[in-house]
């Protein structure tokens, strides 16, 4: 079963058991879905693949996380609950994202089959290396862990 067909499914489910929060979530992500659908169409007839759904979710959770930083910022705790609550209900459909230490060594990989040397490479591994981890690691981390490997 393809996400998108995952998601409609238990968009049903939440409906028959009147759980709110989720349908709320699950309805919003319908929505992105079919909007991403649309887009692509371009005079023919388009289905979402399991790869443009990720990027769905991937925005979705990106500004779930967004909202969290703001929220929290700017005092507004009730809001951030709203927020992680929906984040988790949106990860729940999100490949296991890999650890830091995983992170570091694909990255280390890279760096050396690359051969760069210092800051001024960083474009030249990240392009490669977010191609590489694009949907299984944070972009912000692989940023980080990047940059630190390269001044390191």
């Amino acid at each position: 079963m393809s996400i998108k067909e995952q998601i409609f499914t238990d968009l049903k489910v939440a409906m028959k058991a009147k759980d709110r929060d989720r349908l709320r979530v699950l309805r919003s992500l319908k929505a992105k879905m079919m909007e991403k659908e649309i887009a692509e169409r371009k005079g023919g007839e388009a289905t979402l693949t399991d790869e443009q759904a990720l990027q769905v979710l991937t925005k979705a959770a990106k500004q779930r996380k967004e909202s969290i930083t703001q929220f929290t910022d700017g005092g507004r705790l009730d809001l951030v609950v709203n927020e992680e609550m929906e984040l988790k209900i949106i990860e729940a459909y999100l490949p296991e994202m890999m650890g830091e230490e995983e992170v570091r060594k694909v990255i280390k990989d890279k760096i050396s089959a690359l051969g760069a040397t210092g800051s001024h490479d960083m474009g030249k591994v990240m392009g490669p290396i977010m191609g590489q981890l694009k949907g299984k690691a944070d972009g912000s981390l692989v940023s980080r862990i990047v940059k630190e490997e390269l001044e390191g």
